[in-house]
């Protein structure tokens, strides 16, 4: 009768003891080296998949910490803009560190912002009136929404045409009161797969730090 290997294997599995018991067997089986060649004890297999497996272990290790460092760079970002938001004197210094913050330390140059329905009568180019469509699309914004194509794009004036990605970020306390637009000429700076969990942080920094001036 032929048995099957996967009957040696549930039997091996089960009785661990076997290998106790006929020790000497170990050094007698040779198996295949694993990238091919000679025949290898199955003892020195074991060592070479451990060596595979630290390996794969390292790379994960090495990925894992380079994860963790960029994240760190980026808390720190958001830190020094959380600052200059706060330390902002009025509403025309919060948008000069809010727009050069985020030039310099996000390397987002092209950045636009709208605002509407607050109880304020300034001539700055953020209290622009903007279409209601693309007001109603703002309230729909639970998260930041990435995409290639901007309703909007008019707002980076003469940068507009050679825009390729976008990130919009709803600006809210009890309701949405403005939109948030950055842009990138690299179409794979912003899209909709990446993650969005900054982005709605600095979302929530701005709206509160705006809301001091919006009344």
């Amino acid at each position: 009768m032929k048995i099957r290997a996967a009957e040696v294997a549930a039997f091996l599995e089960a009785h661990p003891e076997f290998f106790e018991e006929y020790a000497d067997l170990l050094a007698d089986i040779y198996i295949p080296h694993p990238h091919g060649g000679r025949a290898i004890p199955i003892s020195e297999r074991q060592i070479l998949s451990l060596r595979e497996r630290n390996h794969q272990l390292e790379a994960k290790l090495r990925e894992l910490i380079q994860f963790g460092e960029e994240n760190d760079a980026i808390g720190e970002r958001i830190h020094r803009i959380a600052l200059a938001l706060i330390n902002a004197r009025n509403l025309e210094s919060l948008l000069h560190s809010l727009y050069f913050n985020l030039r310099e330390d996000f390397a987002v140059p092209h950045v636009a912002l709208r605002l509407w329905g607050v109880n304020i009568n300034r001539q700055l180019p953020e209290f622009t009136a903007i279409s209601e469509k693309l007001r109603l699309f703002s309230e729909t914004l639970a998260n930041p929404h990435c995409c290639a194509q901007f309703e909007g794009a008019s707002w980076f004036g003469e940068d507009a045409p050679r825009l390729r990605s976008f990130a919009l970020v709803a600006l809210r306390s009890e309701r949405v009161f403005g939109l948030l637009a950055l842009a990138s000429e690299d179409a794979k700076r912003f899209f909709p797969e990446m993650g969005t969990l900054y982005l709605k942080r600095l979302g929530e920094l701005t709206s509160a730090s705006l809301m001091r001036y919006l009344v």
